[in-house]
């Protein structure tokens, strides 16, 4: 008996080194301009091609500017990673997404949007978050400069096989709980690094019920608690989505490959190293306090007291709330922020965007705080535009910016400013993540967008009819999530 990690890990090793690790095959590779350029320097050393150019795909996403993207990048540095890429995939022949190119976005956006992520590949990128993909049933994991190298140059890794954990969500969510919130909820539960050594998959009726975009936001995080990568076996929400998208098989093809994919499943007396299993009722609105996306609570909940943390973690966790100039056995609720940024490779895709959309409709911002709205791909925010989404933001004082990685890190122009508390929908809240000396609370966009609102940390309950809040943007919009 299998589990779908096994399913796809045994199709791509290529050769098992005795008492060593798999040198293992890779479908499809993901570059950006951050950790790319050293690896192309590295070939040229080599007098090395790039061996399956056809395999890579490029985009321009973390150091990227939102505002005026048709203007020269500002910054010196930015510019001349952008500047190395576009030489890069030329001199190489590979495919790029760059500024001003319709498929532009975050790689971890325009890969699935795209229908170039699919069901048992293998996909890696210079970039933590590759984990993203594993929504789809595939083994995707991010990887050094100098396994990009290795990748470019052979299209294959070393790599040992981890441990396998399985987490379990089954039940209802309560309304206004969404993705975001199970996340940081498990993250909470085990610790940033209760999965470390493991890879994860997500199962369960709770799982099972999320949309393909809810998935990815799971899947996303699975770095954050220290997991190799995560996965999810694709069903009929996988195939739905992918069906139709440009770089998709088309036609009796897809009707093969959809046959084919149904097999990626974990069998029933596959086992584990490790198994969880959490009851999705139980889970609330989600918000980080402390550096780490382990220091979560629920928004009625409050920080833990000194008394309540472990001894030999108390230097840590009181450097953390000095950071954040939070206190022990503080509630949470009421927290004032400054900014709201709904973006990143974690919450910035359509539905996102859709979900913030019909809760501010008709709502204006809090005058204290200011709201940044990324959209993950050129194709989101056409989308939004054609959608109406941008004029609902316009009214309601958020400002809808141009496609990157924007302010899910300090490595654009896009800083929150020193002291700042700052309701974020990406992924990490460490020291400095979003400009020196900012404060990063991380939670669901529809926690933020209620933060942008009333200018504090709220319960999204409270606000809320008992409905789904996309569901009702689909109905009045008579749009579909996935055209």
């Amino acid at each position: 008996m299998k589990t779908l990690f096994d399913k796809i890990w045994e199709k791509h090793v290529v050769q098992q080194i005795a008492g060593g690790p798999s040198v293992f095959y890779i479908d499809k590779h993901f570059i950006h301009e951050v950790t790319s350029p050293q690896a192309f320097q590295g070939l040229e050393k080599r007098g090395l091609p790039v061996f399956r150019p056809q395999q890579v795909v490029a985009t321009a996403d973390h150091n990227v500017p939102t505002l005026n993207q048709h203007l020269p990048i500002r910054e010196e540095l930015s510019r001349r990673q952008v500047a190395t890429l576009i030489e890069n995939c030329s001199k190489n022949n590979i495919e790029l997404y760059g500024l001003g190119h319709p498929f532009q976005g975050i790689v971890h956006v325009i890969g699935p949007e795209l229908g170039i992520t699919q069901p048992g590949m293998t996909i890696v990128c210079g970039d933590s978050h590759t984990s993203t993909h594993g929504a789809f049933g595939a083994i995707a994991f991010g990887i050094g400069t100098s396994e990009v190298e290795m990748v470019l140059a052979t299209q294959c890794l070393m790599q040992s096989k981890p441990k396998l954990m399985r987490i379990n969500v089954d039940g209802m969510l309560q309304n206004g709980v969404g993705a975001k919130d199970i996340i940081l909820y498990i993250i909470s539960q085990i610790s940033a690094s209760g999965a470390t050594g493991y890879f994860v998959e997500y199962a369960g009726s709770a799982i099972r019920a999320l949309s393909m975009e809810a998935r990815m936001t799971i899947c996303n995080m699975s770095i954050e608690m220290g997991a190799r990568g995560g996965l999810i076996a694709p069903d009929q929400t996988t195939f739905n989505y992918i069906k139709g998208r440009l770089f998709a098989p088309h036609g009796e093809l897809f009707d093969e490959k959809v046959a084919e994919w149904s097999q990626l499943f974990t069998d029933a007396d596959a086992t584990f190293d490790k198994e969880i299993f959490i009851d999705a009722a139980a889970i609330e609105p989600m918000i980080t306090y402390g550096t780490n996306p382990g220091m979560g609570i629920p928004v009625t909940g409050h920080i833990p007291a000194l008394s309540e943390v472990e001894a030999s973690e108390r230097p840590s966790f009181e450097k953390a709330l000095h950071y954040m100039g939070l206190q022990p056995g503080a509630a949470i609720k009421d927290q004032k922020v400054d900014y709201v940024f709904i973006g990143s490779c974690t919450n910035s895709r359509i539905e996102d965007l859709r979900q913030v959309a019909a809760f501010v409709k008709g709502k204006h911002k809090a005058d204290s705080v200011e709201v940044w709205v990324v959209p993950g791909s050129k194709q989101v925010e056409n989308q939004a535009r054609a959608e109406g989404i941008d004029k609902i933001f316009e009214a309601a004082g958020f400002q809808l910016r141009q496609p990157g990685c924007s302010a899910c890190l300090g490595m654009n122009e896009d800083k929150i400013p020193a002291g700042k508390y700052c309701i974020s929908t990406s992924n990490r809240n460490f020291e400095g993540r979003q400009g020196p000396n900012a404060r990063t609370l991380l939670a669901s966009p529809l926690t933020a967008a209620l933060a942008a609102i009333t200018g504090k940390v709220d319960d999204i309950r409270n606000y809320l009819e008992p409905v789904v809040i996309n569901e009702r943007w689909r109905m009045e919009n008579e749009i579909l999530v996935n055209q």
